[in-house]
This record gives C-alpha cells, structure tokens and sequence, in this order.
C-alpha cells in the first residue's frame, strides 16, 4: 500500500470560514478564561487555608488552570499567525494555501511539557487547533467543577450553620433559665454535644467544603452538577429540635405546675376516698353476706404522697427541669391510682349488687303475679316468704337465697301458665 498523500489544501473561502470559526471560539475561550479568574469561589480557594480533599483537588485544579493559560497562548500565537499570513495579500497563491491549511487543520501547534496534567513523560507535544480547543474544554471543566462545587458548598452550608447556632444560642439561654444545664439534664448534656457539633462541623466545612459535596449521579452533567451534602446539618438540627420541645415543655411545666399539681392531688384525693369506701363497704359485706369470699382492699400509696410532696418541693424551689419529669410521671401514676380503687370498690361491692339483684328480681314476680289476680296463691305466698327472709336477714347466704329466688320464679310462671287457659274460657 502507498503512503496517503497530504490532505487537499483549502480554498480561501475554507480558510476565512475556518478563521472566523476559530477566532469565534477564541474569544469563547478568552471570556470563559478571564470569568474564571474573577470566580468569587476562586478567590476563597486561593485564600482559604485547606485541608483534605480540597486541597488536593484545588492543588490539581490550579495546576490545570495554569496548563490552560498556556495552551490559551499558544493558541492565540496559532491563531494570530495564520491571521497575518492570510491578511498578506487578497488572493492567496497555492502555496499559501497548502501553508494555511497546515497550519488550520494540522498538528503545527507545539505546547509544552507537562500540559497535559500527569503526563510528564512529554517534553513537548504537538497538537492541531481543534484538539487544543478540546484540551482547553476539557482543563477547564476541571477547574470550573472544583471552584463551583467549593462555592456552592460555602453558598449553603456556613450561613444555615449560623442560623443554627444562632437558634442554639437562644435555646441554650431558656435551658439554663429552668435549670437544663450539662451535668444536671440529659438535654443539657445534648445541648454541648449539638454546640460541639456545629463548631467542628463549621470548621470543617470552611477548610475542606469538599468534602461535604454529593456530585451528580450523571457523569455527563455540566461542572458543579451535584448538591452540598447536609446530612450532618440536619441531623444536628433533628437534635437540637428535640432538645427545643423538651425545654418548652419543661417551660410549660414551669407555666402551669401550680394548676396541674393540683389536679394530681385531687386524683389521689378521689382515689384514697375511693379506698375509704371500698374498705367500709368489704367491713359491710363481711357482716351482711354469708360465706362470701371478698377481696382485700389496700391502703393509699404513700410512694405517690411522697413524690407529689417532693414535686411541691421541686415547685417551691423553681427546679423545673427535675419537676417536668416527675410530674407527668405523677399524672398517669394517680389516673392509676384512682382507676384501681374504683376497681377495688366494684370488686368488694359485687356480692351487695348480686343481692340488690335478687331482691329486685323477686319483687317484680311478685307485682307480675298480682296483676294476674294470684296474690293469695298460698304456694306463691309461702315461696316469697321463704325467698324475702332469706335476703333481708343478715348474713345472707347468697346461693341459697339465689335458689329460693329460683323456685318462687319458677311456681309463679307455672301458675300463670295454668291461669291462662281459664281467663281463656271466660272471655
């Protein structure tokens, strides 16, 4: 096979269009140049102390950055030189031509070692103006990624970091006015965690923002495609939101201790009078009812006196942070409290109410047989009596007294049921 011969040279409407394409991008490349230079985010770099990530990568980037003025001048000594050559004369001669589309299309610019970043074993390279341009576009995108994510971070994260030690601050100062302090209070101690937090977080985030950048999934995204990563922000904000209910209602304690102690003392109030009652009302079953096995009732919960006199004490002292526990605490132990004397008093009652039951289910047969003219019924009269004085005397016996309630109920409907063919026959 031949070797191919040189490319055809280009006509002079190719060269004008070629230059004007590439004067175009010239200046592109110039604007995007001289707008990274005045970048707000590069300023912080070059003045930033740094630190991890950023570093390194900001070390890189200025390197690149440097490669890339250089290739921008050798670009622009290219550009210029064929600019000249064409400007020499209107109609250009073939060897003009065949020189200017060597010197448009190409490898006739030389960069220097090192221009492309790594690449050390190179002391020159030669490169055509469209792959320079590549080169260029590709350093740059470096450098821009690196200064616009580091930008992006210190646009976001510092200022709400402030905001939240701002409202740190004022938590910290309505902590300590009801006694939340480190030492004393678990929110306390969770306040010098989240205040230790957010001036590690900060300093770290003003030297290595870096480090708390998500780049965006999609490779291809323009430079600076990502968001700042917050995790760390929000987790300490979710803390100190939990802190900030637990001192408001310690606060609210502080607001309305007065009212709810008083409420806790009229629950056990209730409650211990409740247990009064249940203990006469068992004195009263045990000498009313026979052979009835009825539950013991307990004395009042001197544990809970005890705590509501030290929850007064809390009160009386202003030590609301110790007061917001026990107090709620307190709350639900006295509904307790009051629900299992109101159990207590069902529990040793329920033989009297069997009894009430008894005796109000005997005097209604009673009224029922009446109506039905079987008042003088001498088996319904004997039955009754046997049942009545059964459950009017003292003790009673339940069960038996039951069982009499049982055979007058059954002798009354057997002789209502005998009444009815007859009252049939008459009408």
């Amino acid at each position: 096979m031949g070797v191919p011969g040189p490319a055809p040279a280009m006509s002079r409407d190719e060269v004008d269009r070629a230059l004007a394409r590439l004067g175009a991008e010239h200046e592109a490349i110039e604007t995007s140049l001289l707008a990274l230079q005045d970048h707000a985010g590069r300023r912080l770099l070059e003045g930033a102390e740094l630190t991890g990530v950023t570093k390194d990568r900001w070390a890189t980037a200025e390197q690149r950055i440097t490669v890339l003025w250089a290739h921008f001048e050798a670009y622009s000594a290219a550009l210029e030189a064929a600019r000249e050559l064409r400007a020499r004369r209107r109609w250009l001669s073939q060897e003009d031509l065949a020189t200017l589309t060597d010197m448009l299309r190409g490898n006739g610019v030389t960069v220097s070692g090192g221009a492309a970043v790594g690449s050390l074993t190179k002391l020159s390279e030669q490169l055509s103006l469209e792959a320079l341009v590549d080169r260029m576009n590709g350093l740059y995108a470096h450098a821009l990624d690196v200064i616009v994510s580091a930008d992006s971070v210190w646009t976001a994260l510092p200022a709400r970091i402030d905001l939240l030690a701002a409202e740190l601050r004022r938590t910290r100062s309505l902590a300590h006015s009801v006694g939340v302090r480190p030492g004393e209070h678990p929110s306390g101690d969770d306040l010098e965690q989240i205040t230790d937090e957010l001036t590690r977080l900060r300093a770290e985030v003003l030297t290595d923002p870096l480090a708390f950048w998500v780049p965006a999934a999609d490779a291809s995204a323009a430079p600076g495609g990502g968001r700042p990563d917050t995790e760390r922000y929000d987790r300490a904000a979710r803390a100190l939101e939990d802190v900030r209910r637990e001192i408001e209602a310690v606060l609210a304690v502080r607001q309305d201790a007065e009212r709810r102690l008083m409420l806790v003392r009229d629950l056990l109030s209730r409650a211990d009078r409740t247990l009064t009652e249940a203990r006469e009302a068992r004195g009263e079953v045990l000498a009313k009812i026979a052979a009835s096995e009825v539950p013991a009732v307990s004395g009042p919960s001197a544990a809970l006196h005890e705590q509501l006199a030290t929850a007064a004490e809390y009160r009386r002292r202003a030590q609301w942070h110790l007061l917001s526990p026990l107090l709620e605490s307190l709350e639900e132990r006295a509904e307790d409290e009051l629900l299992r004397a109101r159990e207590s008093l069902t529990a040793v009652t329920a033989p009297l109410a069997v009894r009430a039951e008894l005796r109000g289910r005997l005097d209604a047969y009673k009224a029922k047989t009446a109506r039905h003219g079987l008042a003088e019924d001498p088996l319904l009269i004997e039955r009754y009596d046997i049942a009545r004085r059964m459950l009017w005397s003292a003790p009673c016996d339940l069960r038996a007294a039951e069982h009499a309630v049982l055979r007058y109920q059954q002798a009354a409907a057997e002789a209502l049921a005998a009444g009815q063919p007859d009252r049939e026959g008459e009408s």
